[in-house]
């Protein structure tokens, strides 16, 4: 029998009705103010997570809130990397003052589309993981180039699957401007997870089945429809 994946969740982003989610997920991946956030957005979430004895882990993302992290800035390495660790180490600090340890690091939006496509993005994020937290697991795309230089590395990686969204031949997420890039109800993610939990494959929007073993699963916290179809899927598959 396959071992199911955990349930993540990407929240602290000003969604509505967040403490819905908590009790339906495994573990939660926190916005530290790249993209979305602060001090008291992290606070709320980490109060939640530790409510509902959730892991927690930091959802850093290129600096660019305006754009909510969705697109490719230019941003010199130095300053990249700066603005990571300032994210997650605040990240870290408020976790720890509340008896809580950082479980993963999962970077936001076009940061982890960039790091899955391009080999230079993926080989800048790994050295700096490498040098501040070579310790902590990474969540990174089935086959990308970030799973592939954490492997490299010597990294703890964990492969990351989403049960929302729509994959092109490549692995790679499809482009959120094409149609069906986004799953928003609960027959089309069962149809998804499906041939994920029970196969062990994803059919990509061209109808390639792509093998991959997941460790974990991520469902959007910004969703529209994740408040009706995520209790579904829960007691469908996770049982």
């Amino acid at each position: 029998m396959r071992k199911l994946p955990e349930i993540n969740c990407d929240l602290g982003e000003g969604m509505a009705d967040e403490c819905q989610i908590y009790p339906l997920i495994d573990s939660a991946s926190i916005a530290c103010g790249g993209h979305y956030g602060d001090e008291d957005s992290m606070n709320e979430s980490l109060s939640l997570a530790k409510q509902h004895c959730k892991k927690v882990g930091a959802h850093p993302s290129y600096p660019d809130k305006q754009h909510f992290g969705r697109k490719t800035i230019k941003i010199s390495a130095k300053d990249l990397t700066k603005s990571i660790l300032v994210q997650i180490v605040k990240f870290e600090q408020l976790a720890e003052k509340k008896g809580m340890q950082m479980d993963h690091i999962k970077f936001h939006g076009a940061l982890y589309n960039d790091a899955a496509a391009h080999s230079e993005v993926a080989d800048l994020l790994t050295d700096f993981i490498a040098d501040h937290f070579h310790n902590t697991p990474i969540l990174a795309p089935p086959h990308s180039q970030l799973e592939k230089h954490l492997n490299q590395k010597g990294l703890n990686c964990r492969t990351e699957v989403f049960g929302d969204r729509g994959y092109l031949d490549n692995y790679l997420l499809m482009p959120r401007n094409i149609f069906g890039s986004h799953m928003t109800t609960e027959p089309e993610i069962s149809s998804h997870l499906e041939n994920l939990l029970k196969n062990g494959y994803l059919l990509s929007h061209q109808g390639k089945k792509l093998k991959v073993a997941a460790e974990t699963i991520c469902f959007h916290g910004d969703n529209p429809g994740i408040g009706d179809f995520l209790p579904t899927i829960r007691k469908k598959y996770w049982k």
